[in-house]
């Protein structure tokens, strides 16, 4: 089992440009074992944060995809059938907490409201996780920590997180970076010269501007890192931004227009 949880330790580490004060804020909410929740769009450099400060702790980290499909039993554990009969396996939750790890439960909103309950005796005083098909009251181990992140832009009445679950949790607010920022970020990423980062950064805040009128959301940082790779390995810039920005973002055909005019006007 110490061969699995080190398989989950972050080896190398993962760029990350500080933005303001998120690295020490996590440091201190890490000490704390306050269970940390961070807000922000798609493509805004959630994940890759958490990554970092796994490496910067050096602690495993543990990643969930939640779905709409995942119940209270894929994060706790269940009894498996095998040759011998059956044995219980723990859930990435239970994985985390027992051996120490950070846990990151990644768009928790698309998970079950009766599903993301579960977490909630972790993020307190308590922190103990009840495996009540195994008979067990499993005490988080003392480094484990508790990583959700969500994406306010998509809640609903339907999706968002009870107040008795948000409350439990120190949150972080992500959003795109400053310009000078975010051309640093897709030069380094994307391996492409400062002026062609800064034409893709540009093309990235006139889209931004479209959100709420004809984009449900705007182009993230990933996607202009996706344009900037496709250009340094070769790929006309124009071709690249529409593979990368305007085509996956969108299939209506007047806010293509739009997007491949603000392409046009720096490439």
């Amino acid at each position: 089992m110490k061969d699995m949880i080190e398989d989950h330790r972050v080896t190398a580490e993962p760029w990350y440009r500080p933005v303001a004060e998120e690295v020490a804020l996590f440091e201190a909410a890490y000490a704390a074992r306050m269970p940390v929740m961070l807000k922000g769009p798609t493509g805004c450099g959630k994940t890759r944060f958490v990554e970092h400060m796994a490496w910067r702790l050096g602690k495993p980290l543990v990643t969930v995809a939640c779905n709409e499909d995942m119940t209270a039993s894929d994060l706790v554990g269940r009894f498996l059938l095998d040759a011998n009969g059956t044995r219980w396996q723990d859930g990435p939750l239970a994985f985390a907490a027992r051996h120490g790890a950070i846990c990151y439960l990644d768009e928790i909103v698309e998970a079950r409201q009766d599903t993301t309950v579960v977490i909630h005796p972790l993020t307190d005083g308590r922190r103990v996780l009840p495996l009540e098909k195994k008979g067990e009251l499993l005490k988080a181990h003392p480094d484990f920590h508790l990583v959700i992140s969500y994406n306010p832009g998509y809640q609903s009445l339907m999706k968002d997180l009870k107040q008795s679950t948000k409350q439990r949790f120190g949150a972080l607010d992500f959003s795109w970076p400053a310009a000078e920022i975010e051309v640093e970020i897709v030069a380094h990423e994307a391996g492409v010269e400062t002026a062609t980062a800064e034409k893709l950064v540009a093309i990235g805040a006139r889209a931004r501007n479209l959100k709420g009128h004809g984009l449900d959301e705007g182009v993230s940082t990933r996607m202009l890192v996706h344009a900037g790779q496709l250009i340094a390995r070769g790929v006309a810039p124009i071709a690249a931004c529409t593979m990368a920005i305007t085509r996956p973002i969108t299939d209506d055909m007047d806010m293509r227009d739009a997007l491949d005019a603000a392409v046009a006007t720096f490439f």
